[in-house]
């Protein structure tokens, strides 16, 4: 009988990293793919300051001290910085849209999901980042009943 990955505790899991190849199961390869919008979201807020920094530089390039003219980061021409914070605004702009397709992804595939209560449960938990006990009491079930629930909904979702 193989072993699985949910069959070792999670510090041993850790130690066993790169000594043991394991095969994820079709639950937690469900469970990567929901976890991804999070993840997604949070890429997505860190680019957008990014973004944010970046144009409030592209307005106010620095002023050198010594002449009290803008310099822009020690290139002498203006128009050639401000082409360079375009081209890095363009990367920034595409990651973000790549991650907001990521977890356009998830939400739909919960959103196509028939049984109301798993969309929740599933929103809740993947999209919010509610803990067990808050979808819990959010829901009005007990603990185990919202993990019932939530095995049902990875049963039936549908990654694409």
């Amino acid at each position: 009988m193989a072993m699985k990955v949910t069959d070792i505790p999670a510090k041993r899991l850790e130690n066993l990293k790169g000594v043991m190849p394991m095969e994820l199961t079709e639950n937690e390869k469900k469970k990567q793919f929901l976890m991804s919008y999070l993840q997604a979201k949070r890429d997505v807020e860190r680019i957008e300051l990014q973004l944010a920094e970046l144009r409030l530089n592209k307005l106010t390039p620095s002023i050198a001290p010594d002449d009290g003219m803008p310099h822009a980061s020690n290139i002498s021409d203006l128009s050639e910085y401000a082409a360079k914070v375009d081209e890095l605004e363009r990367e920034l702009l595409q990651r973000r849209y790549k991650r907001i397709r990521a977890f356009k992804k998830v939400q739909s595939a919960i959103e196509k999901m028939e049984n109301e209560q798993e969309k929740t449960l599933l929103t809740y938990r993947y999209m919010v980042g509610l803990k067990w006990e808050a979808i819990a009491v959010k829901m009005g079930y007990s603990w185990q009943h919202i993990h019932k629930i939530h095995a049902s909904a990875l049963k039936k979702l549908k990654m694409r």
